[in-house]
């Protein structure tokens, strides 16, 4: 079987299921946190985060306070790194190594950010909003649902721009 030379940008061998997956955490933390600007650019920016909150708090979406909105995003962006951790994983299995930077395979890489934006979007815009109902659902459903993809969009960028830099660092 022939392999397909490796273009390494450094040297570091391949990042440890263990550490990509925490790598992932925390570049998924930090891309929640940038989501935030957008979000509080836009009208109903916050409406998906305020639902997610008051399903995990089961509280009406009018009674989640802004703290509680934000402690649920950033911890639903956190797990959102945890599951690009996964994706990169499993898709890396199943692709012959091309490009490393850091240790981390890059195409492997993108197309876990592609796919795990996909499914923020997706989960957020069609599950989530659809649970919460009532008038802005009704109302102004397409219009949240474009902000979500605006914001959803910063956090694949975000992840997609952090992840290779922390590996690098860690590669030394």
């Amino acid at each position: 079987m022939h392999r397909l030379p490796i273009v390494a940008v450094t040297a570091a061998d391949p990042l440890s299921w263990q550490v990509l997956v925490a790598v992932g955490a925390l570049a998924g933390l930090v891309a929640a946190v940038v989501m935030d600007w957008p979000m509080s650019r836009q009208p109903d920016g916050f409406t998906p985060a305020a639902v997610a909150a008051g399903i995990v708090t089961r509280q009406p979406v009018e009674a989640v306070s802004f703290p509680e909105l934000l402690i649920v995003h950033h911890a639903a962006g956190l797990l959102a790194g945890v599951l690009y951790g996964v994706v990169v994983l499993g898709v890396a299995s199943g692709l012959p190594e091309l490009v490393r930077i850091g240790g981390l395979d890059l195409v492997a890489h993108l197309l876990a950010v592609g796919l795990v934006v996909g499914f923020i979007y997706v989960f957020f815009a069609h599950f989530v909003l659809r649970r919460a109902g009532g008038k802005s659902y009704e109302e102004q459903a397409t219009a949240i649902r474009g902000q979500w993809l605006r914001s959803s969009l910063v956090f694949g960028l975000t992840l997609a721009v952090v992840v290779p830099l922390v590996a690098l660092s860690l590669a030394g």
